[in-house]
């Protein structure tokens, strides 16, 4: 059995950067993805945040080209589904579905996945007026009107920051005080632009091929309450922030983890030798395309270093 270098679990911006730099670094490396390479952001409509990337880049796109550059250098990539990993020697062992992998060092780039609200036509107002990430599209909602869903810490900051852009921000939490910490609390009570919909929940979303209009519960009194765009605007934005779940189930009890989050050092050494966790699933503080490459990156350069010192 061919024995790689490094087998990368992941094919999203973290773990295509991974590939990149270890098969330039000349290891023997193998990128394994479930479905579609690129990750969360192929999904998204123009990546205007990413430093040095087209103007008007979509996410489809600049996944394709890490994938290209990765291939380039020599990464293979496979499509296959993992359902065991066994870390406990020396060479790890990675079984798909399809095929059984066996490499010196692991880089687990699985990603998160963000947790939806449930309701209809999610999924198919995604990029079209429901997003998951302000940081990303905030600015494609400019003057217009926009909900945000939920009431910790990240909820509260990005109706915050969302109120930059747009001329009103709803947030939308279920209950009747936020969970976020007072300091956070104070800014947003006195934030204008703002307005807290208590007991509240997204009951429907509205529109043709764009969002354009949001229903809205109220769970105390059952009243319901219909936002439309005007003909203007012609759009509508809701922002999720009820929590994300890491793509991790696969590594529990082999690896030290906090909330389904991989543990690792700011090197991405997990507490396994050899094993190493880069992107959206491991503790950190911004996931954004341009964290997980830099994960990425530092993630190969360490499996080469550990490479040199063991074998």
């Amino acid at each position: 059995m061919n024995i790689y270098d490094v087998v990368i679990i992941g094919g999203g911006p973290a773990g295509l950067s991974a590939g990149l730099y270890a098969s330039r670094g000349t290891l023997n490396t193998l990128i394994i993805e479930r479905e579609a390479t690129g990750g969360k952001i192929k999904d998204t409509n123009e990546v205007a945040n990413y430093p040095g990337s087209e103007k008007d880049i979509d996410g489809m796109r600049l996944g394709e080209r890490m994938l290209e550059q990765a291939k380039e250098f020599g990464a293979k990539v496979v499509f296959d589904e993992i359902t065991e990993v066994d870390f406990s020697d020396k060479v790890k062992k990675i079984v798909g579905k399809n095929e059984t992998y066996e490499a010196k060092s692991v880089i687990i780039a699985t990603g998160a996945n963000p947790k939806l609200l449930g309701v209809d036509r999610e999924l198919e107002f995604s990029g079209k007026g429901v997003s998951y990430c302000v940081t990303c599209d905030g600015p494609f909602f400019q003057d217009l009107i926009t909900f945000v869903v939920g009431g910790g810490d990240a909820a509260v900051e990005e109706a915050m920051q969302l109120a930059k852009f747009s001329k009103k921000v709803y947030l939308v939490h279920r209950r009747d005080e936020l969970r976020a910490a007072k300091s956070i609390q104070e800014k947003v009570f006195k934030n204008e632009k703002v307005e807290i919909l208590w007991d509240s929940v997204v009951k429907e979303l509205e529109g043709d091929k764009m969002l354009s209009g949001v229903v809205i519960e109220n769970l105390k009194t059952g009243k319901i309450t219909e936002y439309k765009a005007t003909e203007e605007e012609m759009l509508m934005g809701v922002f999720p922030y009820v929590g994300f779940i890491p793509a991790t189930e696969l590594f529990e009890g082999k690896i030290n983890m906090e909330k389904g989050y991989i543990l690792t050092d700011e090197n991405m050494k997990t507490n396994v030798e050899g094993v190493f966790a880069a992107g959206d699933n491991r503790v950190k503080l911004l996931r954004q395309v341009v964290t997980a490459t830099s994960d990425g990156a530092i993630a190969a350069i360490e499996a080469e270093k550990y490479i040199e010192d063991n074998f």
